[in-house]
């Protein structure tokens, strides 16, 4: 069906819409979004494919289980309960230790003698999918070598909707099938590793301000709830939902829900997201947790699709819970039906065997909260002193692959010969970005300042480096070794001093600049988390051009989350080079160096646009609550035209497309070929699932639910499922609590009898309808380096669908191919029926339209070398 901006906003509410940047503020919306309900929640899939060993492993156990363990494996023990950043209760008697959960997505937080990873905007310009795997395996293995269960990380939401999101440079980027195969990959290599992978923030977390109210409040905004992303269901299959499918399609065993609301329906309660479409339609087998703090209800949540709450406290350190105690007590009273707490542990434990791991599992050996040997077990209330760390060094030889990944991460955005360098006769770098933080690479905590070099964001997705080689060192050793003056001014306000260094006579000059972002937790000059604007941080175009008026030829290296505009000064004719190097973590100078000096043929690719303007987006991040004091409204009604499908759709002009970069060596693409598959006709899915399974028994007493004092001291503020009395509302802490469920518990909710499935779920198959897959045509092209080095090159298999709501072109596949000099190489692609198709919203089902359909491939979004036409 063709997409209408009118019934978009006639879906997303009555307020108008003004230009990027300029949203009106509203006292009140008079009319809503909404998210309708869907119940019952899914249950596991038996012969589920890729899950049917983990799902008899998990009901051979949880059938063991009593009720309390079964709560117990649910809900975390609260905020600094044990060591990990969230951890759920143990079933010791079976030999199941406490489930681990830590981040981040770039490395293990909190922890020594780890390695700090390349950034997911960084790994994603690599346009490479096995170093997308081997970077994802390669942090699994530190994650399980210090006893992490469960990787919070990849990320696909953000997706990047605007460039200033601030958490955007944790995922991979704004297009949807270059951060599928990003999560996908990922996802792959953390599970080989044998550790569950978390596809996070499920779903539209697409920028930091209003995500908490409490949060918000602390900055100053008068708002009760969390902002909700407004979004039509065409958008979210087409655009946001994609990379999760992917992900899902690839096993992942866990999924982390949002803060924000979706369509003015809490991400961590919303049935329609949780139990319609990632557990029904996409046929996810695994476990969704709740983001820390993300939980706003006890029975609506279960029975809305949440599996685990973490940290486990409805608020840090306060020792209440809307699980634990309250969920044994639900579960006791008929509130929550046994066959969805039997459903959580289910899935809870087939991930944990999907991945290889076992029971009695090698113990937790570091803590969060200290990097001392002996602390608090239970460090929120200093109790349980003990040795708490082991300090194991879990970096094995990674840093090849985090220096490899950096490098192929890189990207030449201008070259007008500068580079490779080759024994420059004197070379004078400039700017603070290219050194050391004075405080030293971890002097400010979760990485929230922009002190020396940036080779990370700030905020929970980040790692503590065990070292950071700054460019500055990096090429004062390539220097010496080459027999090069070599000088540095590592700040950005010595003007009289840069000018008088660059100007003199044979110097190649480097200037570095960046631009910082990340989590909301954290207030950096101003910029909550998103940032407040795109252009480089303290006064970095300033001194580019300082730098560029006083030396004709000044290569420019930029380090950054994201885009930043170079209008003012990428066409200055002193400025030879411009080098993208993203955040390449601990290698950061080492692979700088191999690319300026041309050991590694840059190949990477951007995987944002660069636009002249920051209103050249479309897009903004809403900086002013909208609504009153009510949530504030973000609407999506830009449909699935962000980055470059904006771009193209307003013919905009770029400074540097997506998809752009340059190579030390030339390629000719030539000789297209389409070959047609016999895929057969799309058949909707039929027929209908098992009844949920009942696995046990439970006593009805709550007597036999009463803390067993005898047997363990109570810790305060720790969650566990235990009563303190048989007084159940005593008990509960609920004010609320004696309210009959028909007030408060959904139609269907509690129903479970055999349910019919979805036309476009997958009966067996996770990720959707299997025929969505089936390959339709198989794409060939001839790819010649005319050039006189080996390099790899980035052929782009783009389609256009032809309808006139549909992008100009969309990303479909991809490759790197390394090619030598004078010789040819093939590039292999597929084209699948889902890559084809549009969501139709009435249907509920993916269509293949009538509108003719094109295959595009080149070396960007915009260089499109090759064109066929698909019959």
């Amino acid at each position: 069906m063709r997409h209408s901006t009118a019934a978009v906003l006639a879906l997303l509410g009555s307020g108008e819409l003004g230009a990027a940047g300029a949203t009106p503020k509203l006292d009140r919306r008079a009319d809503l979004a909404h998210s309708p309900p869907f119940y019952p929640s899914p249950w596991m899939n038996p012969d589920a494919d890729g899950w049917q060993d983990a799902y008899a492993k998990a009901k051979a156990f949880v059938s063991q289980l009593t009720l309390l363990e079964k709560v117990n494996l649910t809900t975390g023990v609260g905020w600094e309960g044990e060591q990990c950043v969230g951890q759920t209760g143990s079933v010791p008697r079976l030999g199941l230790r406490s489930l681990c959960l830590q981040d981040s997505p770039a490395g293990v937080r909190f922890a020594d003698w780890a390695s700090v990873f390349p950034s997911g905007v960084t790994a994603a310009a690599t346009f490479d999918k096995g170093i997308f795997y081997r970077r994802g395996k390669a942090m699994g293995e530190e994650h399980k070598g210090k006893g992490v269960t469960i990787q919070l990380g990849p990320v696909a939401g953000p997706l990047g909707r605007q460039p200033e999101g601030g958490r955007n440079w944790e995922g991979f980027s704004p297009d949807p099938v270059l951060t599928g195969y990003g999560m996908a990959e990922t996802v792959k290599g953390i599970q080989d590793a044998g550790v569950i992978a978390t596809a996070k923030h499920f779903i539209l977390n697409e920028q930091e301000h209003f995500r908490q109210a409490p949060e918000a409040k602390g900055y100053g905004y008068n708002i009760t709830e969390s902002s909700s992303s407004n979004i039509d269901d065409k958008t979210l299959h087409e655009l946001y939902l994609w990379p999760f499918a992917d992900a899902v399609r690839a096993g992942v065993g866990s999924v982390m829900c949002s803060y924000n609301q979706i369509n003015n329906s809490y991400g961590c309660q919303n049935s329609k997201m949780l139990n319609n479409i990632l557990k029904d339609e996409l046929g996810f087998q695994g476990f969704v947790m709740s983001d820390w703090q993300a939980q706003h209800s006890g029975v609506s949540s279960a029975l809305a699709g949440l599996d685990m709450t973490m940290p486990g406290d409805t608020v840090f350190n306060t020792g209440l819970t809307f699980w634990g105690t309250n969920l044994t007590i639900a579960v006791v009273n008929g509130t929550v039906p046994e066959w969805r707490l039997d459903d959580m542990a289910l899935r809870i434990m087939a991930a944990y065997f999907k991945v290889g791991l076992t029971l009695n599992e090698p113990p937790i050996n570091f803590d969060s909260w200290t990097l001392d040997t002996y602390g608090y077990r239970h460090a929120s209330v200093s109790e349980d002193y003990e040795q708490v760390n082991w300090h194991v060094d879990v970096r094995g030889d990674h840093a090849s692959v985090i220096r490899e990944t950096a490098s192929k991460g890189t990207v030449l955005l201008k070259n007008n010969g500068a580079l490779p360098l080759n024994k420059p006769k004197f070379l004078a770098v400039i700017g603070e970005d290219a050194g050391s933080n004075p405080a030293g690479p971890n002097g400010c905590g979760d990485r929230g300042c922009d002190d020396g070099t940036l080779a990370m964001g700030w905020g929970s997705g980040t790692a503590s480096f065990p070292y950071l080689i700054t460019p500055d060192s990096a090429l004062q050793a390539q220097a010496v070794r080459d027999g090069t003056i070599y000088q540095s001014i590592l700040a950005n306000n010595q003007a009289s001093q840069t000018k008088a260094l660059v100007a003199q006579a044979n110097v190649t000059s480097i200037v570095f600049i960046n631009a910082d972002s990340g989590e909301g937790y954290i207030n950096i000059d101003g910029n909550e988390g998103d940032r407040l604007n795109l252009t480089a941080w303290k006064n970095g175009d300033a001194l580019v051009q300082l730098v560029a008026a006083n030396c004709d030829n000044t290569i420019v290296v930029i380090h950054s989350t994201g885009p930043i505009l170079l209008t003012d000064w990428y066409d200055h004719d002193n400025i030879t080079a411009i080098v993208w190097a993203g955040l390449p973590g601990q290698e950061s100078g080492n692979s700088l160096v191999d690319i300026l000096y041309g050991k590694v043929n840059p190949a990477g690719r951007s995987p944002f646009t660069w636009g002249a303007t920051r209103e050249s987006y479309g897009t903004d991040v809403l900086y002013d609550p909208n609504n009153g004091e009510d949530a504030p409204q973000i609407d999506f009604s830009e449909g699935v035209f962000i980055d470059y499908r904006h771009f193209d759709k307003a013919d905009t002009p770029v400074i540097y497309e997506f998809g752009y970069g340059l190579s030390y060596t030339t390629f000719e693409y030539s000789n297209l070929q389409v070959q047609k598959s016999n895929a057969g006709e799309y058949t909707a899915t039929t027929g209908t699932t098992i009844p949920a399974p009942v696995l046990g028994n439970f006593s009805t007493d709550l007597s036999d639910y009463l803390f067993p004092s005898d047997e363990f001291r109570h810790i305060w503020q720790y969650i566990y499922p235990y009563l303190n009395t048989t007084d159940a509302k005593e008990a509960s802490g609920d004010p609320d609590y004696g309210l009959t469920s028909d007030k408060f518990t959904p139609a269907h909710s509690t129903d479970g009898t055999a349910q019919p499935l979805l036309r476009s779920a997958g009966k067996n198959s996770p990720g959707g309808n299997r025929k969505l897959y089936d390959v339709l045509y198989t794409v060939t092209a001839d790819i010649k380096n005319t050039g006189s080095v080996v390099g790899d090159e980035v052929p782009q298999l783009y389609v256009a669908l032809g309808g006139p709501d549909d992008p100009k072109v969309q990303l479909r596949d991809f490759d790197r191919i390394r090619i030598d000099a004078g010789q040819t190489s093939q590039f292999r692609a597929q084209i699948t029926r889902r890559d084809l198709s549009n969501w139709d919203p009435v249907i509920q089902d993916w269509v293949i339209s009538d509108y003719p359909k094109t295959v595009y491939v080149g070396r960007s979004s915009r260089k499109l070398d090759l064109q066929a036409p698909l019959s």
